[in-house]
Formats: structure tokens, sequence, C-alpha cells
């Protein structure tokens, strides 16, 4: 059988190596970067669409009925 303590100090080993690569520096400067231009596209998130899109389903609702009101209120007056 394998000594785990020899895969531990293994794994210890080469997650110094990979903190201390510019590999880390790398990913900082690439999510900055993507940060950036996400945030100049001028997005929204999901919940936001998804609020929207309920109000926006309500406003039509709402606008079906005054249409059908108004289509009743002229067939009155004629």
């Amino acid at each position: 059988m394998l000594n785990t303590k020899i895969f531990e100090e293994l794994s210890a080993k080469l997650s110094a190596a990979a903190d201390s690569s510019p590999v880390k520096d790398i990913e900082k400067n690439m999510r900055a970067l993507l940060t950036q231009g996400f945030a100049k596209l001028d997005l929204v998130t999901r919940e936001e669409f998804d609020i929207q899109a309920q109000v926006l389903a309500r406003t039509r609702e709402k606008l079906a009925a005054l249409e059908a009101r108004v289509a009743e209120l002229e067939a009155q007056s004629k």
C-alpha cells in the first residue's frame, strides 16, 4: 500500500508551486480584463431580466384589458 502522507506532501508542494508561479498573476489579470469587458457591455443579471420579463407580462395584460374596455365603451357610445 502507498503511504497517504506522501500524497499529502506532494499535493501541498504542488499547490505551493502553483501559488508562487506566474499563472496566478495571469489569472488575476485575465479576470480583471473580463470584468472590465463585461462592465462595458451593460449586461444585466438573469434575476433582473426575469423581473423585467414579469413586469412586461403584467403590463401587456393590463394593456389588453384597457383595449377591451375602450372597445366596449366605444361600442356603447354608438
